[in-house]
């Protein structure tokens, strides 16, 4: 049985915001005026005490006001509170109205997640995996990465998936995998919709094909921006694998990938401007297209072997087009 463990999408994943609350943010930074006098207020007790709650530190959060909902929050996370708690950790991991202090923020990233918050979970778990800002634990962060899974949180269950996997590449790893890959493919999770198609594509848990059922799933990712799967999706459509043949849709699906700076689209992208598969042929596009992949590393002897054809004003507008195009 073919093993395959989603490797490019795990480091994807690590390498991302150890929490989701800053994708809230509407403040590029800390620099937005503070409203003093309501601060004042707040500090002092003369805001009613129902507002005082994690979610009114959240809403000055979410305003940019980074040191009013660490002042708010700070003394709700030492009274027990694990929200507050969180949002401490991640003041203090963006510098977000305070001084950056990531091993501050780890400390308090600990706590919360000890006293379950899901978001700190996943956080705590990705530093202690990663040996940043706290000794390199992979069992405890593992441990911590399954709680957030089980917790509800998206990526944490994707990352669980592929941590069963890694331990146990076996068609019964699979299988307890699946789960949390479906469960973050309900949340909308789109590296999940791709990890689900190979594995239907591949019969990883059953050792049965299911083209089907693939299909769907790789078709969500390609909707996604998966652009692994974009070109996938692409060279399926070409050849009419696993459904009908469309060379139109199928170009424009390779161009999304392409656009957005995936190697193997522009290489395909350059063969259809060339064969005119999909689109109009135009040498000037496939050899732009050749050029920025070929400077990314792809190389293709028959589009090497093309662009010794062409004539200089050809090739000079190609090469121009390839120098001013805005991912180069």
């Amino acid at each position: 049985m073919k093993k395959f463990t989603f490797k490019v999408a795990v480091l994807i994943l690590l390498a991302s915001s150890a929490s989701t609350l800053s994708a809230e943010i509407k403040a590029e930074d800390g620099t937005q005026p503070i409203n003093e006098e309501l601060l004042q207020q707040r500090l002092s007790g003369d805001v009613d005490k129902e507002h005082k709650t994690p979610d009114f530190a959240y809403a000055a959060f979410q305003r940019g006001e980074y040191l009013t909902a660490f002042q708010i929050a700070l003394p709700l996370a030492e009274r027990g509170d694990a929200a507050a708690q969180t949002l401490i950790a991640e003041l203090y991991e963006k510098g977000l109205g305070i001084a950056k202090d990531t091993k501050e923020a780890a400390k308090w990233y600990e706590i919360a997640a000890k006293s379950g918050n899901r978001e700190a979970q996943f956080a705590y778990a990705l530093k202690l995996i990663q040996g940043k800002d706290v000794p390199r634990d992979k069992a405890t962060g593992e441990a911590m990465m399954k709680k957030a899974a089980e917790a509800g949180h998206a990526i944490a269950m994707f990352n669980h998936a592929n941590q069963i996997i890694a331990n146990r590449p076996t068609s019964a790893g699979y299988r307890l995998a699946l789960p949390f890959y479906e469960k973050a493919a309900e949340n909308r999770l789109a590296d999940a919709y791709y990890a689900l198609s190979v594995i239907h594509k591949e019969g990883l848990t059953t050792g049965i094909q299911d083209p089907d059922k693939a299909r769907k799933w790789l078709e969500k990712a390609a909707r996604s921006g998966v652009d692994t799967a974009q070109v996938e999706l692409g060279i399926a459509l070409v050849n009419g694998t696993d459904g009908p043949k469309d060379i139109k849709r199928a170009f424009n699906v390779l161009n999304n990938a392409a656009v957005a700076g995936n190697v193997i689209a522009q290489n395909r992208i350059a063969h259809m401007y060339l064969s005119g598969i999909g689109i109009k042929a135009s040498q000037v596009d496939a050899a732009k297209w050749h050029i920025l992949a070929r400077r990314a590393g792809r190389f293709d002897l028959t589009l090497d072997q093309f662009m010794e054809t062409l004539s200089d004003e050809t090739r000079q507008k190609a090469l121009a087009l390839a120098n001013s195009w805005p991912g180069k």
